[in-house]
């Protein structure tokens, strides 16, 4: 099945035909270099009905960010300006999850856009189905899946339990699921019904009913996906070029293989930080962009002060990867803050250690001592207690034990603190501590701090989330124009 073309959507090819035509028909009246076109706006760029189904002015989406970096307030301040944003909620308790949801919740009416973010957690699937069960008991109508790889129950219970026929008799669900992922087997899994053995096990544990089950298998795992290219924090380095058009290509296999009446929509989101950034995604035919990293500097972002006067300073150039700590033995990297953190280099260090030794009694003395008294400021006893006590009362004694009898998992468990720590260093903005400061950002922020230098944006106790979504798509429909233009004339000019 064709994917259906969103005529609001202005393409140039569309407008150069178009324009083509009109200057045959009105040679005699216009002279040639003048040209009669319907005005891009911000409100007619990506899928039209992308926007309504989410009841969006715009096709703008604001992701979710670690431990509510994405806050209450900046879900809040973009569901009144009319477009969408996620609550962070990785990393976070499901009580204080609760609580945001409540306020948010309680400060907007009746349709009006906002959705929970969703973090893959390997380390404890029982997490993934805590938080979706909060969502379910809470009306939550929308998430943003993130970090997945493959398809969990979790996932699964959230999509199945929404399910419902239309008059039409058509399969729809009242939970949309919008999946970010930046690797086509990943979304081959979101482009297919749900697998078989998980729908069976839900059944068996009564956590859907059989109509339910039954319905699973017409209709796709998600409703639309947002391709992830080189972003911060998590990131697979993908290049937005060859991942948005693959993609696209895979959904509409997809589509005709199943059948299903319901396209998913296919936007883009890292390393848009400018009009330029966006253009280019509207123009390779994004449904939709998603911002990030330009999102954390701003009033609205829940994470400290110091970390917001350090982001508002940095170029392209300021970013590096280093290990992921929540993946840490896999070696999966995350983009974060270069300039004035050792965080990266120290974490890279890390991880070099972790792949040539086997435990940390191996570890040379002259090793051993830079690591406690430099990067952790702490003993390893001391961090390992720490680490026991948090995995029992995270009721994972297994990992306890495992540790206690494989030194090189227990090296991993103790540098994984170093993440942990570094990432709540960088929350309290402790600037005696601020070389240890793990920030999570793109250089798409270090792109939008030279687009507004010299503005009112500048500082960042300005930039205020919805103000800078405005800002964005009409500079971007603004430059979309211009860029039509400038084309129709070279067009005209060697007639």
């Amino acid at each position: 099945m064709q994917h259906a073309i969103d005529h609001e959507n202005v393409q140039l090819t569309d407008v150069m035909c178009e324009q083509k035509h009109n200057n045959k028909n009105q040679q005699s009246t216009k002279s040639e270099n003048s040209f009669d076109l319907a005005k891009i706006s911000p409100n007619n760029l990506g899928c039209a009905n992308f926007r309504k189904d989410y009841g969006l002015k715009s096709a703008y989406l604001a992701g979710g960010m670690y431990r509510g970096i994405a806050s209450k307030e900046l879900v809040i301040a973009l569901a009144n300006a009319g477009v969408m944003g996620f609550l962070g909620t990785g990393g976070r308790q499901l009580k204080d999850i609760e609580q945001d949801i409540i306020h948010i919740q309680s400060k907007l009416t009746h349709g009006q856009a906002y959705g929970m973010n969703l973090v893959a957690n390997l380390d404890s699937p029982d997490t993934e189905l805590a938080t979706v069960a909060l969502y379910l008991q809470h009306g939550i109508k929308c998430i943003e899946a993130a970090a997945f790889i493959r398809i969990t129950p979790a996932l699964v219970l959230y999509r199945l339990q929404g399910l419902y026929q239309d008059e039409q008799g058509i399969v729809r669900s009242h939970n949309k699921l919008i999946a970010k992922l930046s690797r086509p087997e990943v979304a081959n899994g979101f482009l297919s019904p749900a697998p078989q053995q998980i729908v069976q096990q839900l059944l068996d544990d009564h956590k859907i009913t059989a109509e339910q089950a039954k319905l699973s298998q017409s209709i796709f795992m998600c409703d639309d996906i947002c391709v992830e290219a080189d972003s911060g924090g998590h990131t697979d380095r993908g290049q937005p070029a060859v991942l948005l058009p693959a993609i696209q290509s895979l959904r509409d296999q997809k589509v005709a293989e199943f059948g299903f009446l319901h396209s998913p929509r296919i936007g883009l989101g890292g390393g848009i930080g400018t009009p330029s950034a966006a253009a280019a995604a509207f123009m390779m035919g994004a449904d939709f962009i998603l911002t990030g990293s330009i999102n954390q500097c701003t009033v609205e972002a829940g994470t400290s002060d110091a970390v917001k006067h350090m982001l508002q300073h940095i170029n392209v150039q300021d970013t590096e990867y280093a290990p992921a700590g929540d993946m840490f033995e896999s070696g999966a990297k995350v983009q974060v803050l270069k300039k004035g953190s050792f965080f990266a280099a120290r974490a890279n260090k890390l991880f070099q250690l972790y792949q040539q030794y086997d435990s940390l009694d191996a570890l040379p003395q002259r090793i051993q001592a830079q690591l406690q008294d430099k990067y952790f400021n702490m003993s390893f006893d001391e961090i390992w207690q720490q680490t026991k006590d948090y995995l029992l009362a995270s009721k994972r004694p297994h990992d306890v034990e495992r540790a206690e009898k494989d030194g090189k998992y227990k090296m991993a468990r103790v540098f994984r603190w170093y993440f942990a720590h570094s990432m709540k260093l960088a929350f309290s903005g402790d600037e005696q501590m601020r070389v240890n400061f793990q920030v999570h950002t793109g250089p798409a922020l270090g792109a939008f701090n030279q687009w507004v230098k010299g503005t009112e944006l500048e500082p960042w106790q300005n930039r205020h989330v919805d103000k800078i979504a405005d800002k964005l798509m009409q500079d971007t429909a603004e430059l979309m124009n211009a860029k039509v233009q400038q084309l129709l004339a070279a067009n005209l000019a060697y007639k």
